[in-house]
């Protein structure tokens, strides 16, 4: 796997990233690990950088959910206001009248599987234009602000009618609080990061490891970089599962390794292996991804692998189809909006995180590098698969 050393250095100077830190493991170890930097720019970056991941929180948000299903005390199918009753205040968006919008109560109530899966109909502003405007005329608060307020945005659609990306795990996040009683950071510290080793997950950076946090860039219109500040907000009223995480490369690898050991990570069960099977299932009930049209410049249009079908597990984007010289059926995947992606692939024994702090997220030159990892990670692994297939059988 050394030329995809290579494939990062070439991407720093293509300009198409200042930095980016990548890893591959399997169910056992980590395969590469590798990162670069501008060093003529001063930008660095190695396994010990600290990122904003955003919303690879989603992952963990549903994983804290899932370990209470596992448990037995939480079931899927539950309405969500049976759980948090303030969720009653939730409406539709109907349309405006005289400029105002006109809201009113969905006729079907919208279930926990829905948060999981973003088929609640709650959608953030960043690609639905109709979310735009009824921020701009009501002065709601965007998911960024850290007010509890942000929560309650409009329901976009009926639940369970069509997938649309919103801050469906932040209430996702309030559900795993209000059964188990501790607050989500006590809850993930406990049930996930202390026993998969994530030492450097966490909802705020202390102080002591502030040095270890990547700087943010923004893209120009003349195609350069320039750094911008943009953090998940500090001390909030409500830690968002859908955003509020940072984490290194090393840390988000072992959760991932976690799935392909079937829930289990150098002897710490996260989860039951019949949990982990239902969990990486599709539950869209028929229902697919959307391309996510951008109505924000801090993105680019989404849709991956060219408009492959893709539908959605309890927690992960998921593959239907093989992508041809890469991920198998069956793999899972999401991201972070500076640009921090994972997938893993249970069928090829195989987990990735490549990751850097930039926006526009999703631009043209951050999927190219993409692409050319993973291509890159799949070549690796056939080359391994052909040498093995020819060494000689020893006589028994």
């Amino acid at each position: 796997m050394k030329r995809l050393q290579k494939v990062l250095e070439t991407s720093v100077t293509d300009n198409r990233v200042p930095f980016a830190v990548g890893m591959v493991a399997d169910s056992e170890k980590v395969k590469f690990s590798g990162a670069a930097g501008n060093a003529c720019e001063g930008v660095s970056a190695g396994e010990d950088t600290i990122f904003r991941i955003f919303s690879m929180t989603k992952a963990i948000g549903a994983t804290a959910a899932m370990i209470l299903i596992d448990r037995g005390k939480l079931e899927p199918d539950t309405p969500v206001e049976a759980i948090l009753p303030e969720y009653k205040n939730v409406r539709l968006l109907k349309g405006y009248e005289n400029g105002q919008p006109v809201l009113v109560p969905p006729t079907r109530k919208p279930l926990v599987s829905h948060l999981a899966t973003h088929t609640s109909g709650m959608e953030y502003e960043f690609w639905n234009t109709d979310v735009v405007k009824y921020m701009e005329v009501t002065g709601h608060p965007g998911v960024l602000s850290g007010l509890e307020q942000s929560l309650y945005y409009p329901l976009m659609t009926e639940p369970g009618t069509r997938w649309g990306y919103g801050p469906n795990i932040d209430w996702l996040g309030r559900i795993v609080e209000q059964i188990d009683g501790r607050s989500i950071v006590d809850f993930c510290q406990a049930e996930i990061f202390d026993p998969l080793g994530m030492s450097d997950t966490s909802f705020e950076v202390p102080a002591s490891k502030a040095d270890r946090l990547a700087d943010v860039y923004l893209r120009a219109e003349g195609g350069q970089f320039s750094a911008i500040e943009l953090n998940p907000p500090s001390c909030p009223e409500v830690y968002g599962m859908g955003h509020a995480l940072y984490g290194t490369a090393p840390d988000y690898i072992r959760f991932l390794r976690m799935f392909l050991n079937e829930g289990e990570l150098d002897g710490e069960r996260i989860l039951s292996k019949p949990s982990v099977k239902w969990m990486l299932q599709d539950h869209m009930n028929g229902l697919s991804l959307n391309r996510m049209t951008s109505a924000s410049p801090l993105t680019a249009d989404v849709e991956p692998f060219g408009g492959a079908h893709l539908t959605h597990s309890f927690g992960f984007v998921r593959n239907t189809n093989d992508i041809p010289g890469r991920r198998k059926a069956g793999s899972q995947s999401w991201a972070g909006v500076l640009n921090s992606h994972y997938w893993f692939d249970p069928t090829s024994n195989v987990a990735a995180v490549i990751m850097t702090q930039t926006l526009p997220f999703w631009e043209q030159p951050w999927d190219d590098l993409y692409a050319d990892f993973e291509k890159e990670t799949y070549r690796a692994l056939d080359g391994q698969a052909e040498k093995m297939s020819q060494v000689p059988e020893t006589a028994g």
